[in-house]
């Protein structure tokens, strides 16, 4: 049986939890995730079946494409979902976990758009798309 993980915005008035197993996340370097998040985005593929939100009532939801919509905290504008609505799973920032994921980033995608500030020091494998 998968331990439950927990995560939450910086100001907690959204919260969540998963009942399923972490996939390894990826490192996201696209221009959308870099400016949704700041940074590059990284994330877990979650089945929604597995996630449960509370407060969705402070989370709002940014399209960014036809096919994405994006999930953040009203109050406090953390980011924290990244959502294809036509699949059955959902991203979650790994930075929002407030609980230990037991994983480790598995590799960076989009790395053709990552930002010229910065360089991938480790040795995961690089999608350039």
């Amino acid at each position: 049986m998968a331990a439950v993980k927990k995560g939450s915005c910086l100001c907690g008035k959204v919260t969540f939890v998963v009942d399923a197993e972490l996939k390894p996340p990826d490192a996201c370097h696209c221009v959308q995730c870099r400016k949704h998040s700041g940074h590059y985005f990284a994330s877990t593929d979650v089945p929604k079946t597995a996630l449960s939100i509370t407060g969705q009532d402070n989370l709002t939801w940014f399209h960014s494409s036809e096919k994405v919509r994006r999930g953040f905290c009203s109050a406090c504008g953390c980011s924290m979902f990244f959502d294809p609505p036509a699949r059955d799973w959902i991203g979650i920032a790994m930075g929002a976990f407030d609980t230990p994921t037991s994983t480790h980033l598995a590799m960076h995608i989009f790395v053709a758009e990552k930002g010229d500030y910065y360089e991938i020091g480790d040795d995961l494998p690089q999608n350039q798309h």
